[in-house]
């Protein structure tokens, strides 16, 4: 499907705000290489991936569903990512975080991380 009028529009913004400041992007990836290492640091394997998006990568698809699901019944969203979108036993959770996360709420997503994994057995 086609982009709507207000998706444009937001996407136009977004690139403007990006080109007139670094600050943004790099705000960005300071956030996503602190939570990536508290995230390797619990033990959750975050792939290879150099991007800003942190693949948690749990193997099996129910294993992914149910995490994503413990995840947001703690209060934090986290798609599950598997079987077609990915290869069997590839599945993972897509972690996005973003420049206007502050070190709080990052700290906070670990600790959810940390609990859910326990919880599922996955660290």
């Amino acid at each position: 499907s086609a982009l709507t009028i207000p998706d444009v529009a937001a996407c136009i913004a977004a690139v403007k705000l990006l080109t007139n400041s670094g600050d943004l992007v790099k705000k960005l990836w300071q956030n996503a290489d602190y939570l990536r290492a508290g995230l390797k640091k619990l033990g959750f394997d975050t792939g290879t991936s150099i991007s800003p998006i942190i693949p948690l990568m749990l193997g099996e698809s129910k294993l992914a569903q149910d995490f994503s699901k413990e995840l947001f019944t703690e209060g934090l969203f986290a798609k599950a990512i598997v079987y077609p979108t990915v290869a069997q036993g590839k599945a993972r959770v897509r972690i996005m975080n973003s420049a206007g996360h502050t070190k709080e709420q990052l700290d906070k997503a670990i600790e959810i991380f940390a609990k859910v994994g326990r919880r599922l057995n996955v660290i």
